[in-house]
């Protein structure tokens, strides 16, 4: 069977209770599955193989984050958990794919290349998953600051792929401000 009918009545189940599916982690790993959907059809698109293979990384990542929400307040698991680990590989990526693209100072608007522009939508998937995971953190409903250090990283990464995949392309960003 595909599916359990459990959820008919507007609720879901947390590892260690039920919530309206409304309810913040709900929204919050619900918001992060569109993220995961949304790079998945930035890879879908994408020219190089370098960003399907960083974003594949990415979509994992954003699963244990998942994993991690997935569990009631007050449960304290060791499993899933995203880690300052997680964060440095970001960051190494960022700086080693930043290095071979050129990156304005300004504002571009997306839509130069079908893969820039499925990146750009993903970053502001991940911005708003990075609202909800602060909202958490900020009411004390979730603990690990590295979640907020990952989201944040990864909508500077995925700008970065954005660009260098319109760069590999031979296109220039359109800037946002008329010059």
């Amino acid at each position: 069977m595909l599916y359990t009918g459990k959820g008919d009545q507007g609720y879901t189940d947390l590892l260690g209770g039920r919530v309206p599916k409304y309810a913040p982690r709900p929204e919050t790993f619900g918001t992060l599955d569109e993220a995961t959907s949304a790079l998945g059809m930035a890879r879908a698109v994408a020219q190089n193989e370098e960003t399907k293979q960083t974003l594949v990384r990415m979509q994992r990542d954003l699963y244990l984050m998942m994993a991690e929400l997935a569990f009631a307040p007050g449960i304290e698991q060791q499993k899933y958990h995203i880690t300052e680990e997680h964060v440095r590989r970001i960051e190494e990526t960022i700086a080693r794919l930043g290095a071979r693209v050129p990156i304005g100072r300004h504002f571009v608007l997306p839509g130069d290349t079908l893969q820039g522009a499925m990146l750009d939508f993903a970053r502001t998937v991940v911005r708003r998953a990075e609202r909800l995971v602060a909202r958490l953190y900020h009411e004390g409903d979730v603990h690990n600051e590295q979640l907020l250090a990952y989201l944040n990283r990864l909508s500077s990464l995925l700008f970065v792929l954005a660009r260098f995949e319109e760069y590999q392309a031979g296109v220039t960003p359109t800037p946002a401000k008329e010059p």
